[in-house]
């Protein structure tokens, strides 16, 4: 019988290189990921001046933190320890805040505050501010240009990550792709060993990921890796705790798979091969969970909103990721090394990811509501980029996983066999009844090899009988058994193939899962890096100074605003701080510092201020600030006539000719 095969086509082929441009573009250009936690206020205030030396720097962050007790470090301005090492905490109801002390008879000058934490969702964040004793002077403080997290131990840290992703996947989907969909599988070799290097995958990963958690969140040096002291600290963290939890599971699933590919293999008797089956299931669906539930208590999930309800959630959506993913790999190593396997396993398979699919429809729509929460979050963060590029590679997995079920399709609709038909015979010897074909896949490949060693013996028996009839018969020559030994692997080899070619139904079907194992690696990647970059949500509300109104500023208690700015030029982005202090009618200190959008301080050529009160048609009244140091400017006796909201304007050039005016409102007095 004639089919004629559905194509990927060039089509396809354009959108996936389109897509690995587009991922390539966004990871290529991407800042290192920051998390939830963001340090929200401190005492004394980032480029505050006081008159004498407090006793103590208080930090106030967004939410709950890890802190270490280098975790705050005070500068002087000859870069030695100004403080005493004892972190305090401060923290009271919903107000996360913490404090170093300070060492007596400090002189007067600039200190740099250098803080580094790990935030509730096992992301490390850090940053620095100074203030000044008595007056501002110059500092030789430098600090690590190395983002927290960064360098070869966060390189590290996410291969890690990502196989350990990818090796759940293959664990869990390959179980459950044997358990339900093919029986049988369970004594093919080939299964066997991709499920186990699942296991040994996300194992190893999981061991790496718990001795790199402590430079990764700390030092940045690889040699910390094997520092008992840091290991004990990161077992006593929520993230240590969760992937010592993920080890002794690993050690269920271990069991789980002995079982799998040992008793429940070597079983014959139908009912006594179900009871086994409903147990592993039950059994294997718990430790599933479990291991999901590693994810789901240390990361995203676990902060935020609705946390009650975000952790299930993860899990079924990790769950739905493994039985898709890792099923489709499994079923890819069998329609390659096990061209035998039934055509009613790939339809049972076919219904399980599109179960999966449901699944991860609902529960991704619930994630990306959470961590996105707005239309402009989804477009303007990074976390929201990331997130359209995974949905756009899922809309590409679903279309070639649908170009599969036609596949399938095709399998279930091929008619009943002709003798002028060898490729439908050759269909419908794969559904013979179970119980008619070898319990071991390896017997059948056995008998293979055995019926195309008697092919090739035939080929040779001319030359064997020649050689038997003449006197030397009775010793055996090597060289010729070498030679028969390599035609009878070549006869194997030629015969498979010619076997599995001349079946264009199952030809097609490989051709499709290959493609659609391909874009879920990318996919998995994507998700990888999703999981470790900050929700939309938190980055837009963090970034809400662009908005036009501002916070209330109360007597006693400085303005203190945040400007995104962009002149259009090179180097033309970055963020403007600009703090006044006291913030009330009368005079007043001001302090701007200009930022990339790293964090790093950025030296621009010209900065100015005006203070506008257009209800009252005061102003504008321009603020000349004095350049203090990169970045730092500030100016003194800055004077608000009367209270009301007042418009900031400030304005930035970047170059000779690139410039742009931003501004803000806020309430004075």
């Amino acid at each position: 019988m004639t089919t004629t095969a559905p194509r990927l086509g060039n089509a396809l082929a354009r959108l996936l290189i389109l897509a690995a441009a587009l991922l390539g573009t966004l990871l290529a250009g991407a800042a290192p990921a920051s998390a939830h936690a963001a340090l929200t206020g401190s005492d004394p205030k980032d480029g505050a001046v006081v008159a004498t030396a407090p006793k103590e720097v208080n930090l106030t962050f967004s939410e709950q933190v890890a802190l270490s007790t280098d975790s705050i470090r005070v500068l002087d301005p000859a870069g030695r320890r100004a403080d005493t090492g004892e972190i305090r905490d401060l923290c009271s109801g919903s107000v996360v805040r913490y404090g170093v002390g300070l060492r007596a008879g400090l002189p007067d000058g600039t200190y740099t505050v250098a803080w580094q934490a790990v935030s509730s969702d096992s992301h490390p964040v850090a940053g620095a501010f100074t203030f000044s004793i008595g007056a501002p002077s110059t500092t030789s403080v430098a600090l690590t240009d190395q983002a927290p997290g960064g360098g070869l131990v966060g390189v590290l840290y996410g291969i890690a990550r990502y196989l350990s992703y990818a090796g759940f996947a293959v664990l869990v989907g390959g179980g459950a792709f044997v358990l339900v969909c093919w029986p049988r599988g369970a004594s093919v070799r080939p299964v066997q060993q991709t499920v186990v290097r699942g296991w040994l995958t996300l194992t190893g990963a999981t061991l790496a990921l718990l001795l790199l958690r402590s430079p990764y969140t700390g030092s940045g040096k690889l040699s910390d890796a094997f520092d008992l002291a840091g290991l004990k600290a990161v077992l006593e963290t929520k993230t240590g705790a969760a992937l010592t939890s993920r080890l002794l599971l690993l050690g269920a699933a271990a069991l789980f798979v002995a079982v799998l590919f040992g008793a429940y293999a070597r079983r014959t008797d139908p009912k006594e091969k179900k009871d086994l089956a409903f147990g592993l299931g039950l059994g294997g669906t718990v430790v599933a969970a479990g291991i999901a539930g590693t994810w789901a208590l240390a990361e995203h999930a676990s902060t935020g909103l609705q946390p009650g309800i975000a952790m299930p959630v993860d899990i079924l959506h990790l769950l739905a990721v493994a039985a898709w993913l890792g099923g489709l790999t499994v079923l890819l190593v069998a329609l390659h090394k096990a061209p035998s396997v039934e055509r009613s396993a790939v339809e049972r398979f076919s219904k399980v990811a599109f179960g999966s699919v449901a699944v991860l429809a609902a529960t991704g729509l619930y994630q990306s509501w959470r961590q996105v929460g707005s239309w402009s979050a989804l477009t303007g963060t990074r976390y929201g980029q990331l997130l359209l590029v995974k949905i756009g590679l899922m809309a590409v997995l679903v279309g070639i996983a649908w170009i599969s079920r036609r596949w399938t399709q095709r399998l279930a609709e091929t008619t009943a066999p002709s003798p002028t038909s060898p490729t439908e015979e050759a269909v419908n010897a794969d559904d013979a009844p179970e119980a008619e074909a070898p319990e071991d896949a390896e017997d059948a490949d056995g008998a293979d090899e055995a019926s195309e060693a008697e092919e090739a013996d035939e080929v040779d028996e001319p030359t064997e009988a020649a050689a038997s009839g003449g006197p030397a018969a009775a010793a055996v020559d090597p060289v010729r058994a070498a030679q028969l030994a390599r035609q009878r692997a070549a006869v194997a080899t030629a015969r498979r193939k010619r076997e599995r070619d001349a079946d264009p139904e199952r030809a097609g079907l490989r051709r499709s899962v290959l493609t659609e194992a391909a874009v879920a690696v990318v996919l998995l990647a994507v998700t990888t890096v999703l999981t470790s970059t900050e929700p939309g949500r938190t980055e837009e509300e963090a970034g809400r100074a662009t908005s036009a109104s501002g916070p209330a500023a109360v007597p006693d208690r400085p303005v203190d605003i945040r400007l995104p700015f962009d002149t259009g030029g090179v180097d033309g982005k970055g963020v403007v701080r600009l703090s006044l202090d006291p913030g009330r009618t009368g005079s007043n200190a001001l302090h701007i510092f200009v930022e990339r959008p790293n964090g790093k301080p950025l030296d621009v050529p010209e900065i100015k201020v005006a203070l506008t009160l257009e209800a009252k048609d005061v102003g504008p009244l321009p603020v000349a600030p004095d350049r203090i140091q990169t970045g730092h400017w500030s100016a003194s006796g800055v004077q608000i006539p009367m209270p009301g909201d007042w418009k900031i304007q400030v304005t930035v050039r970047t170059s000779e000719i690139d410039q742009t005016t931003i501004d803000k409102n806020v309430k004075i007095g």
